[in-house]
């Protein structure tokens, strides 16, 4: 990149997301769960056909249960991370990407699925559960971090029609509660239902 600019914004993208992880990974042995430095990668290339792609800022790992023991559950989440770069309407415009991603059937050239091949979307061949999607919302202040809220409800309700919120969490938070509290507090809020607080 060239462009300082350009240059200035990546960094502070970068940074801000490399934050976001560090307080999961802060955060995982005050709740006896597992969340290592190498349990972030930085945009995950996911194909949705027509050459586009859904790609989070990071996929994060983090397993609940003792550490040692691998028989605690795996949770995975895309992270979003909003500096207020973009208009409100872009970021929401992502949720339109990874409910295409839920639902994409890749199919090869020439040929049809069988009956004894039958259909399967692409995020099946890489995760058993679809994981969770999550806005850390930093940048604005209170008042922007509720504009961009409003934002992905009022793009979540248009979404209605497909499973996509019925079968997977979406969730929103500000950067400040984040780094304050930590990912396990009480401030997590679905983009469907803005007055529950998980």
């Amino acid at each position: 990149m060239s462009d300082p600019t350009a240059v200035r914004l990546w960094v502070g993208h970068t940074l801000t997301v490399t934050e976001t992880a560090l307080a999961f990974l802060e955060d995982a042995p005050r709740h006896g769960a597992l969340c290592r430095p190498l349990d972030r990668l930085p945009e995950v290339h996911h194909p949705i056909g027509s050459g586009e792609a859904a790609i989070p800022d990071a996929l994060l790992y983090y397993r609940l249960g003792p550490v040692g023991d691998d028989s605690g559950s795996m949770l995975r989440a895309f992270v979003e991370v909003d500096r207020a770069t973009m208009g409100p309407e872009r970021l929401a415009a992502k949720l339109p990407s990874y409910q295409h991603f839920h639902c994409y059937v890749p199919t090869p050239p020439g040929r049809r699925p069988t009956i004894q091949e039958p259909a399967l979307e692409e995020w099946r061949r890489h995760y058993p559960l679809f994981p969770r999607l999550l806005f850390v919302l930093d940048g604005t202040g209170l008042a922007g971090v509720e504009t961009r809220g409003s934002s992905l409800r009022a793009t979540a309700a248009q979404l209605t029609t497909s499973h996509f919120l019925n079968d997977v969490t979406v969730l929103a938070a500000s950067l400040a509660n984040l780094l304050q509290h930590g990912p396990s507090a009480p401030m997590w809020r679905p983009v469907r239902d803005p007055d529950l607080v998980t």
